[in-house]
């Protein structure tokens, strides 16, 4: 299944309009037709916006997995939100890297941020 074709299902499951919905997301109704219709895909940012307010996972989103509850609670998300990452040194010091690629500040950030939510949810 699409990126469009889940968007629109969990829209129509929650029996809310494109214009609705749209205007949730700060989008235009043609916008999120278009998603929908998969002649564009959403950016990052959007995508973000869909997942947290149809409460699924990114990856769900994406088609990664097809359980669309897994989704940081928004306590845990508060604290994910709230750690210190912004240390360059730290960042410049430990050159993450990605299939060969050095990670931009802000993709280490939020691959720390990412590892530190999942060790707390493991216990």
């Amino acid at each position: 299944m699409s990126i469009g074709s889940r968007i629109a299902k969990c829209r129509e499951q929650r029996g809310w309009t494109q214009e609705q919905t749209a205007s949730s997301l700060g989008i235009s109704r043609a916008a999120l037709s278009h998603y929908e219709k998969n002649r564009r895909e959403p950016d990052t940012e959007t995508l973000t916006k869909f997942a947290d307010l149809f409460r699924v996972s990114i990856d769900f989103l994406v088609g990664r997995t097809e359980n669309p509850h897994m989704t940081l609670d928004p306590e845990v998300r508060d604290f994910t939100d709230a750690l210190e990452l912004s240390d360059e040194e730290l960042l410049k010091r430990f050159a993450l890297t990605v299939d060969g690629r050095k990670l931009s500040p802000d993709e280490a950030r939020r691959f720390i941020a990412f590892v530190r939510a999942e060790r707390m949810m493991q216990g």
